[in-house]
């Protein structure tokens, strides 16, 4: 990968959350042709390039270089083509250090340092051809969640605010659809393909059975509504 410069703002160096690096790299990996998004079945950044087979790049975010990172990255090898680990670029940090560079192409990693105050990607490492034995069923998971999720509704590195997943999106539009009046599942397959077995599951707690096949919208559905309003205005609308 080649060295990218995206405009970001300054930031403190105090306690910076990983999200800080998070427009910087997204920006570095949609230069490159791929369509990046954040929070991705617990991996910070998925990045797809179109094709037969898609090539998936995960990107780890950490403030700095450190054996969890390490950790995070060989969990991801099984299922990516490529793993990615990104930290704040440092002067003098374990970035700089040509050991955890080595360490880096060893197990197959690329390694990107971030300039928080310009938003400067520099390739430390690029990966090795090292293949580890593969995950098919957690690589098709990761890449049916990217394909499903509309949008990029979640920010990398985010731990604090639930992350904004396909089936939560999906919820999320059968919920505006009933806040017009209860409906059956049928009428709701337009927001989900399965609508039947979300509305029976019920796993938020928006929905609750009004009669036979009829669903209604919960006091706790509208105040998700309200709460997620900003994605559900995002999401389509029945026709």
């Amino acid at each position: 990968m080649p060295d990218g410069a995206v405009p970001a703002p300054r930031v403190s160096r105090r306690r910076t959350p990983e999200t800080s690096l998070y427009d910087a790299v997204k920006a570095h990996l949609t230069g490159l042709g791929y369509e990046a998004k954040g929070e991705v079945c617990g991996c910070d950044i998925v990045a797809v390039r179109a094709g037969e087979p898609p090539f998936l790049v995960i990107t780890e975010l950490k403030m700095a270089f450190t054996l969890d990172l390490v950790l995070q990255g060989v969990d991801r090898l099984r299922a990516a083509d490529e793993v990615w680990l990104a930290v704040r670029a440092t002067r003098r940090g374990r970035d700089r250090d040509g050991r955890a560079q080595r360490l880096c192409r060893l197990l197959g990693f690329g390694l990107l340092a971030v300039t928080l105050t310009t938003g400067r990607v520099e390739v430390l490492a690029e990966p090795s051809p090292y293949r580890p034995r593969p995950n098919l069923h957690r690589r098709e998971m990761i890449l049916r969640e990217h394909s499903r999720r509309r949008g990029d509704p979640t920010r990398g590195g985010s731990t604090r605010a639930p992350v904004m997943t396909a089936y939560r999106q999906e919820a999320l539009a059968m919920a505006g659809a009933l806040r017009a009046g209860p409906a059956r599942p049928r009428d709701l397959r337009v927001h989900a393909e399965k609508a039947a077995t979300m509305l029976r599951r019920n796993v938020y707690g928006w929905f609750v059975r009004e009669g036979r096949g009829v669903y209604a919208l919960t006091e706790e559905g509208r105040a998700a509504l309200d709460r997620f309003a900003e994605t559900a205005e995002t999401l389509p609308r029945q026709p």
